[in-house]
């Protein structure tokens, strides 16, 4: 079955008429592009949903031993950490030392301490002479190695005194907005002059004689 159709206009004359399809501009807007319609979930959620959810916590004091036992490094690791910890305290790295060698003034005190010699630094043998004193049988000897210890002793008490109070005086002088005592600082000094030269932690930075 055929439709009727329009049929075109023509023209007067018969002359066909013009094509306006290209004349006619098209303004139909380009298709967009639809959003997600969610915000972009950050890294960290990314992460957790890529591990999968969080175990559960432990319910029994042998299940949370168990997690500890397979989470603790191996004996070379803690053998490595141990070993790289000791070498940056001897070095006086700031993050590795204990709470009462840390900050400049600390390390001043130690480096004043370590300039010069100290009979301080024989406290160690002193108590190897002490005990060797007591072990001994002969009552002479005893008596000598004692007289001696008491006034090595009490040589050593005076330094200290002495250490301690000029220590504080040149800390004082050399850092006025801190506060510094000087019962803390002269103990500091007397306990870091009591120890052998190669023995002190952190190391001495400083040679003897340095001027400071």
């Amino acid at each position: 079955m055929r439709f009727l159709r329009r049929s075109a206009p023509t023209t007067v004359g018969g002359a066909e008429p013009p094509d306006t399809s290209e004349a006619t501009p098209d303004r139909r807007e380009p298709p967009r592009t639809a959003g997600k319609g969610r915000p972009t979930p950050k890294r960290r959620e990314a992460e957790t949903k890529r591990r999968g959810p969080a175990p559960p916590p432990p319910r029994t004091q042998r299940e949370a031993a168990r997690l500890a036992r397979a989470n603790r490094p191996d004996r070379e690791q803690r053998r490595r950490g141990a070993a790289e910890r000791r070498e940056r305290m001897a070095a006086g790295d700031e993050k590795f030392l204990m709470p009462r060698d840390r900050g400049p003034v600390k390390a001043y005190i130690r480096d004043v301490v370590d300039s010069r010699p100290h009979l301080m630094g024989l406290f160690m043998p002193l108590a190897i002479v002490v005990v060797v004193s007591l072990l001994v049988p002969v009552p002479a000897v005893q008596q000598y190695l004692s007289l001696f210890s008491l006034l090595a002793l009490s040589t050593m008490i005076i330094e200290g005194i002495f250490l301690g109070s000029s220590t504080a005086r040149r800390a004082r002088a050399r850092f006025p907005d801190e506060t510094i005592g000087g019962l803390g600082t002269g103990w500091y000094a007397f306990t870091r002059a009591s120890q052998l030269r190669r023995l002190r932690i952190p190391k001495p930075r400083v040679q003897r004689g340095a001027q400071l």
